[in-house]
């Protein structure tokens, strides 16, 4: 197919430039030569459309005039000029490394305020208009200079303590201060290089990591992860084959997030996290929808550690924040405290901001543990803005950077506000628009922390807002006030609206929690004695779960977390006011297999899926071949059979005359099951000094007893 004038245009405009040397002044004179020297806006007439061009001259150190070209529409930023002339006001310039010899020809008015002409490339011929503009990193300085009082005005309403802020223009920081306390109990002001929590804004880290394989050709984002990870596996097969690195990252695994396996978890390794997810309930087939996974990102995390044989942290500090001049950056909260300057963690609870505890989430960390500062977070942001170029270094190909910020998942959640489109998803980022300027960001939130970075690639604005306090909106509704500022749209009361807001569902909130008691059914009572309930519970998936009995209340502990039950109605328990917040008003259900015994508990870790039941296991005495001596020994019922009990490492067997060996399998209520033949149970007795005497077997609905057999002394071998 023909193209047209303007798409042939366009496609030049795309190719891959090579930086050419330092440019020749010819003719001009001093009085002209400063006109021309600053930035130009304006656009190249294509047939049916206006292609914006952004130029600037400067002087070099030489004092030779050179320039550079950006083209918004196309993410072509500073692009070199070449064969700059200056005559009178006559111009000329053309881009260097473009095919078509591109050059403007035209001609700057009498007030410097404007050159006009035409330009060429491939024979055709366009005409050109540029206008003298004000440099953009100045202009929007003057924008935010009242900045301060609306930052601060917020905080108070929105109760934050403490905030960092950067504004970034292309490769320029704008704006970087801290506002508010770091340390609310001891006055400590936030500084630009304090180290706060940036939570899931880590993914981003993780996904450019893999990138940067991705150009090195050691990964392939659309090959199945099997072929990286060969022992991978999910619960669902097909799914198993089926799903890829850039499915991992994009939220479309057909997953729900299943958060609690991993949150306040620090005994699992990473690998046994991934292993993990075998055990767990798809809601979704692969790609069919939007379902936010902190779990998946830990796998491309893994991902990352199987092809680099470091862990995440190691490849994400050479591969991100070495090239990218973070030092202070780091990957737990317990480094962060290591440092000069920190921020404290603080919740709003009870109509007051709290100071809580810090959280170590390190082993989720590819998903959202890293720790920076607002000061080394704008070199990220630069990177981002710049098409993967970090100062004179192309750190990542802009082809690669541009695929990073594309959507992939498509969010079926209608937007809250007219200014902003709908959203996707795209590899470690959200994508969206906001009054009409394409947007890149993600936010983060863990406990005492919340963080914002978002940018708008087109325009080259670049925002880090990073807080000590989790929960709070502030972050969000700061960039979107900074961006109507700085390009001049009818302003939005975004954050007075959220403070009005704010007060309203508090109150929303408390009447609700108040209702839920009429949800309890009065007059019911627990089926068994609390002692039964106690005990040890366990999910492939989810790992173990204890229930204990301390002074006649029942609590349980998951994750090294303690929660303390009352008894809600029949068979359920629900979770009490904790030191750590997570399991209150958790509902736990306790379920009686047929034998009487309490077997099992389920309650809603993961809303998105069937409750997850942990089924009850034996206790650990009976897998301690020192206790199972005491069982070891023949035993005979009233037709003179007799069984022998023996030990076999620390699984009980029992033979039976003219039978094969059973093995015994330790199961509740202190009894046992036949491995071979599952539906016969044995039960020892034991006399009170804890000695056995006797046991019995329940086969087909019968008991059969079984006495200790001690053979008589003259039967008894010979002592040598």
């Amino acid at each position: 197919m023909r193209k047209t004038p303007s798409t042939r245009i366009i496609l030049f405009f795309l190719v891959v430039l090579v930086a050419s040397p330092g440019l020749n002044l010819f003719g001009q004179t001093a009085e002209t030569t400063q006109k021309i020297i600053g930035h130009w806006e304006g656009a190249i007439e294509l047939p049916g459309m206006k292609l914006e061009v952004l130029v600037d001259f400067k002087l070099s150190a030489e004092k030779q005039l050179e320039g550079t070209v950006s083209i918004p529409i196309q993410k072509a930023k500073d692009l070199p000029l070449a064969d700059i002339k200056l005559s009178g006001y006559e111009i000329s310039f053309a881009i260097a490394g473009v095919p078509g010899n591109p050059v403007f020809q035209g001609k700057l008015n009498e007030s410097g305020q404007k050159i006009s002409g035409d330009f060429t490339q491939s024979g055709q011929t366009f005409p050109f208009n540029l206008n003298k503009a004000e440099d953009p990193g100045a202009k929007a300085r003057k924008t935010l200079e009242g900045m301060e009082e609306v930052i601060t005005k917020a905080m108070a309403d929105l109760k934050v303590p403490g905030l960092t802020l950067a504004v970034v223009k292309d490769k320029e920081v704008i704006l970087l201060k801290g506002y508010g306390f770091r340390d609310l109990e001891n006055k400590l002001p936030m500084t630009t290089d304090t180290l706060l929590a940036i939570g899931s804004a880590s993914k981003a880290f993780t996904t450019f990591a893999l990138s940067r394989l991705v150009d090195e050709g050691k990964m392939v984002w659309d090959k199945p992860v099997q072929e990286y990870i060969p022992w991978f596996k999910l619960s669902d097969p097909l799914i198993t084959l089926r799903i890829t690195p850039r499915d991992l990252v994009t939220h479309r695994s057909g997953l729900p997030r299943h958060d609690l396996i991993w949150y306040n978890n620090y005994q699992a390794s990473r690998e046994e996290l991934v292993r993990r997810l075998a055990y767990v309930q798809f809601s979704a087939d692969l790609r069919e929808r939007y379902q936010y996974n902190n779990l998946m990102f830990l796998t491309a995390g893994y991902l990352l550690e199987v092809l680099t044989d470091q862990t995440w942290e190691e490849a994400v500090r050479g591969l991100v924040f070495e090239p990218l001049q973070m030092k202070k950056s780091n990957f737990s909260v317990l480094d962060s405290q290591k440092d000069a300057d920190f921020a404290q963690p603080y919740a709003y609870r009870n109509k007051k901001i709290e100071k809580i505890p810090f959280r170590n989430i390190t082993n989720i960390g590819p998903a959202g543990s890293i720790n920076s500062s607002v000061r080394e977070m704008s070199n990220w942001v630069i990177v981002h803005l710049n098409g993967g170029k970090f100062g004179e270094k192309q750190i990542l190909n802009p082809s690669t950077m541009e695929d990073l910020h594309l959507p992939y998942t498509p969010i079926s959640q209608p937007s809250t506000t007219p200014y902003l489109s709908t959203m996707s998803y795209a590899l470690g980022w959200f994508v969206d628009n906001y009054r009409g300027h394409q947007r890149v960001y993600h936010g983060g939130n863990i406990d005492g922390f919340s963080a914002l970075v978002s940018m708008l690639p087109n325009d080259g604005y670049g925002f880090v807002v990073l807080t000590n306090r989790n929960g709070t909106g502030l972050p969000e509704l700061l960039v979107r006030t900074i961006t109507d500022s700085l390009f001049g749209l009818e302003p939005v009361d975004w954050i007075g609206e959220a403070a009005r807001n704010q007060a309203r569902a508090e109150e929303l909130v408390e009447k609700a929690t108040k209702k839920a008691q009429t949800r309890k059914i009065p007059g019911t009572k627990p089926a068994h004695q609390l002692e039964e309930y106690a005990g040890t519970y366990f999910h492939p998936g989810y790992g173990e779960l204890k229930v204990s009995l301390k002074e006649k209340r029942l609590s349980f502990t998951y994750n090294h977390i303690t929660t303390p039950l009352e008894h809600w109605h029949y068979e359920t328990f629900n979770g009490l006011k904790a030191e750590d917040p997570t399991f209150e008003t958790m509902k736990l259900t306790f379920e009686t297999d047929s034998n009487g015994y309490v077997s099992q508990v389920s309650g809603p870790f993961e809303p998105m899926a069937d409750p997850i039941v942990f089924k009850k296991k034996p206790d650990d005495r009976y897998y301690d071949p020192d206790y199972l001596k005491k069982f070891v020994g023949k035993f005979i019922d009233s037709l003179d059979q007799i069984i022998s009990i023996d030990l076999k490492g620390n699984t009980l067997t029992m033979t039976v005359p003219g039978q094969p060996v059973y093995d015994l399998m330790p199961d509740l209520g202190d009894e046992f099951v036949l491995k071979q033949a599952s539906s016969i149970r044995v039960k020892f007795i034991m006399n009170p000094k804890g000695e056995v005497t006797d046991f019995e077997i329940f086969q087909a609905g019968a008991v059969f007893d079984y006495k200790r057999y001690v053979e008589s002394p003259e039967k008894q071998p010979e002592k040598k």
